[in-house]
């Protein structure tokens, strides 16, 4: 029997490494050397979205008191403090992420549990959270299949997937004013504000990562194929994506 193909959120950019094998080092690494800056761009990122979009969403596939969260992925905590915020409790949010930067900083911010560790490979017991939740790393990932049954595994019977992306628009004058913005306006005006030049490359990897990303329908369908029942894609002004399934 072969091994499965990866399916892999987009193709190797050679701009950035030499081919996929060095993508996890040269992701780790960019994290790594802008997590101190992540909070300042992400407020010119998301349009004004903020914190109300993603507690919301939350909100939406069922997170409530009482429950226990891993946040995937967590960044500085922009999802953690929405799942704090509804639960209640910091005890009953758990933080991963790959990048120790990133862990550095969020432990500065939260008090809140962290491991580091691969999103394809979670350092935690089978059936161990009612919400696996990711926040804008989903292209970032080497295999959505691997990655959705690892989530697939750690959720209790019931519990409920989230995870929050942007997309390319559908329409090429969207897609034109979405690449300017995010491949050249945000790069610029991270480089100014932050004076790093890390910033700069990290902005316009993250818009090239967004055009080049698989379609909507085939991380949905992968969700289904990790066991997920319910799963589906809410899409918000042609742009914003939040992908949800539930364990059956």
């Amino acid at each position: 029997m072969k091994p499965e193909k990866p399916l892999e959120p987009h193709p190797a950019l050679p701009d950035y490494y030499p081919d996929l094998a060095q993508r996890p080092a040269f992701v780790r690494g960019l994290f790594d050397r802008t997590a101190r800056y992540y909070d300042h761009v992400n407020r010119l990122l998301s349009f004004g979205s903020g914190s109300w979009y993603r507690r919301r969403a939350l909100e939406r596939v069922g997170l409530r008191p009482g429950m226990t969260v891993l946040d995937v992925a967590i960044g500085t905590g922009l999802v953690a403090r929405q799942a704090m915020a509804i639960t209640g409790d910091s005890r009953a949010v758990i933080g991963l992420d790959v990048s120790a930067g990133m862990l550095d900083e969020v432990r500065r911010l939260l008090g809140i549990p962290l491991i580091q560790g691969l999103m394809e490979q979670l350092p935690v017991a089978d059936a161990c959270c009612d919400l696996v939740s990711m926040g804008y790393a989903l292209r970032h990932v080497a295999d959505l299949n691997v990655t959705f049954r690892e989530f697939h595994r750690v959720l209790r019977p019931g519990g409920a997937l989230l995870i929050l992306e942007i997309a390319r628009p559908a329409t090429s004058f969207k897609r034109a004013l979405l690449k300017f913005y995010l491949g050249r306006l945000i790069p610029l005006l991270g480089r100014l504000t932050t004076g790093e030049k890390d910033m700069q490359t990290l902005m316009r990897y993250y818009w090239d990562t967004i055009e080049n990303c698989v379609p909507s329908e085939t991380i949905v369908q992968a969700i289904r194929d990790a066991g997920f029942a319910e799963a589906g894609c809410d899409v918000e002004f042609d742009l914003f994506r939040a992908y949800f399934g539930r364990k059956g």
